[in-house]
């Protein structure tokens, strides 16, 4: 955790630049967020598809007012609008194009951007990380004497700040279980649904997201954060998977999903410690509510939620369940993660050059409270 004198509040006299690069289910709230910030100024957007160039970032990010800064494909243009410092809220793709996204994070931050981004799984637990990602980081961040903090999008706090906080209102404990339970119907994101998580593709089908290996390197960062903060070592990682068909063809946002294809994903991350799991990271995703029932569901019985379960004594469940965009707990989700790492920027950009994660990372009050 950052030390007392760290986290003390950041004296700001101008409002920080801030490029936000990507206007996906992150994007979007990135600059809603940045836009609220009294401590920031949005500079500059970067899209990559020609059909976001020249529009309003207000009309790209859903926001209730034009905000007078359009989108480019000029990423030197945008990145220029920092004067060599400022701040890049990273959200483009780093799933299908790690490399390519670390790159250009690399390229922000040798500029003197600090960088938030929820685009590079391996970099949550940065102390752990594959030399090939963290080294080019640290070179960008020395030469630029900037800072980089990576946070999930599932959401980063969900999976350390807060089972981290809730651990410490008990007296015994037996697991710490972090969930999130979603309903991929609307999820703005057809491919991945479909081809990454495997929605709606034959029972033998191998979805990316749970071949053997891939949930531990995406989420195992987050067990290894948790284990830090309560002082344990950790024995192994060990992955369960579960999935069920559709029994009938369900049509949704993202269209038609026929009977006998993948209609729910469960799957669970476990940090052992003395041959038990203590630690479980676990989703549940579906892409109908009326699929797998009997798993996991809202405590609500809405369409999404992030739960924080600790076993023990005595047991405290927290359920979060977080909307915005007409509605819509997806969206809420990638609303939080993004404030999250939005937030962070003030500090950030006082921080010592270098790398850090969720629980170097203090958690910033809001800076702005709207008035009716």
């Amino acid at each position: 955790m950052a030390n007392s004198s760290e986290s003390k509040a950041p004296v700001l006299q101008t409002p920080i630049p801030v490029v936000v690069w990507g206007t996906g289910n992150v994007g979007r709230a990135a600059i809603r967020a940045v836009a609220a910030n009294p401590l920031l100024q949005l500079t500059g957007v970067i899209v990559a598809a020609e059909a976001k160039a020249d529009r309003d970032a207000g009309d790209l990010a859903g926001a209730d007012r034009t905000l007078g800064v359009r989108a480019t494909r000029d990423v030197d243009a945008a990145l220029e609008t920092l004067d060599g410092a400022g701040a890049v809220v990273y959200a483009a793709n780093g799933e299908l194009r790690p490399d390519e996204a670390v790159a250009d994070i690399a390229r922000a931050l040798a500029g003197g951007a600090v960088v938030v981004s929820p685009s590079v799984y391996a970099l949550y637990d940065h102390r752990n990380a594959p030399a090939e990602v963290r080294e080019p980081v640290e070179r960008a961040c020395a030469a630029g004497e900037s800072a980089l903090f990576v946070s999930g999008i599932d959401p980063g706090w969900g999976n350390d700040l807060l089972p981290v906080l809730v651990s410490g209102l008990g007296s015994e404990i037996t697991q710490i279980r972090c969930q999130e339970i979603f309903d991929y119907s609307t999820y703005d994101a057809e491919d991945s649904v479909r081809y990454i998580v495997g929605m709606g593709q034959p029972m033998d089908y191998d979805p990316p997201m749970v071949m053997p290996g891939v949930p531990s390197m995406v989420w195992g960062g987050q067990i290894r954060l948790i284990a830090r903060a309560l002082g344990v070592e950790l024995d192994e990682l060990r992955e369960v998977v579960d999935r069920q068909p559709l029994t009938e063809t369900v049509t949704t946002a993202l269209g038609e999903f026929v009977a006998g294809g993948q209609g729910a994903l469960r799957f669970e991350v476990q940090g052992i410690v003395g041959g038990e799991p203590l630690i479980v990271v676990e989703h549940v995703t579906r892409i109908t509510g009326q699929v797998a029932t009997d798993w996991p569901m809202p405590a609500d019985g809405g369409d999404g939620a992030h739960r924080v379960i600790v076993e023990g004594r005595p047991r405290i469940e927290i359920n979060v369940e977080a909307t915005d965009e007409g509605g819509n707990r997806s969206a809420g989700g990638n609303a939080t993660a993004a404030n999250r790492l939005v937030n962070a920027i003030p500090w950030l950009r006082q921080a010592a050059p270098g790398l850090y994660d969720g629980l170097d990372v203090p958690l910033a009050p809001s800076a702005y409270l709207r008035q009716r």
